[in-house]
């Protein structure tokens, strides 16, 4: 078990520089969980404890409103990495993460990170370019907020999303999952898809959306 751990960490954008012995102490102290469609990973104020590793499945990191208002800060996907800000600081989470299915998660002591990074310094560095993303991330975020209209937004987002060689983005999203993402309801989403679609730029088959023309939605977004 350990060493099947300690190949994925291996793998890991914020490890993957770090030699395999190095990694056997963070490997041992790791828990595998899995977590059902749904179910809560963490939500803001918790302790800020651990790293966590999406081994299969996908986790959505969002920040609520006391009405239940709801702005999807990013989507997590397998083998991607979430949590680094508390490894750094030692504070509590500053956002709730949500499965958005059945996922298999990794979660490792901050401690066991922190000790890597004290001795490979290439580890640091790591943790300090996956802040240092996240923050250009979100400041990118924070301007389409305020700078650009919904259908906009919804084209970037569309655009950022893991793609077939046909264009078909995999897996399906859901239009309330668009619409946490940019800031909108579920009604306008599906107006701006549908303007889309008429364009010719996507195809929509209910949760399945082709991009077929990504040049035309870069030129609408502005990139």
């Amino acid at each position: 078990m350990t060493t099947e751990v300690t190949d994925i960490l291996s793998q890991t954008h914020l490890l993957r520089s770090v030699p395999a012995g190095e990694l056997q102490a963070a490997a041992a102290a790791a828990r595998w969980r899995t977590f059902r469609r749904g179910q809560v990973v963490f939500t803001a104020g918790d302790p800020g404890d651990t790293l966590i590793v999406v081994i299969s499945g996908r986790i959505k990191v969002v920040v609520r409103s006391a009405d239940g208002g709801e702005l999807t800060l990013t989507i997590i996907q397998a083998g991607g990495v979430f949590g680094e800000l508390s490894v750094a600081d030692g504070g509590p989470r500053s956002a709730d993460a949500e499965a958005l299915e059945e996922c298999q998660l990794l979660l490792i002591p901050r401690e066991a990170i922190q000790d890597i990074c004290a001795r490979v310094p290439s580890a640091g560095q790591a943790l300090t370019d996956s802040i240092a993303a996240t923050l250009r991330r979100l400041t990118e975020a924070t301007s389409d907020l305020v700078f650009l209209d919904l259908p906009r937004r919804l084209a970037k987002v569309l655009l950022n999303q893991p793609r077939e060689a046909d264009g078909a983005i995999r897996p399906g999203l859901r239009q309330e999952e668009l619409a946490h993402q940019v800031g909108g309801t579920r009604q306008s989403v599906n107006a701006a898809l549908r303007a889309f679609e008429r364009r010719g730029w996507i195809e929509v088959h209910g949760r399945a959306v082709t991009v077929k023309q990504p040049e035309a939605l870069e030129r609408f977004a502005g990139n």
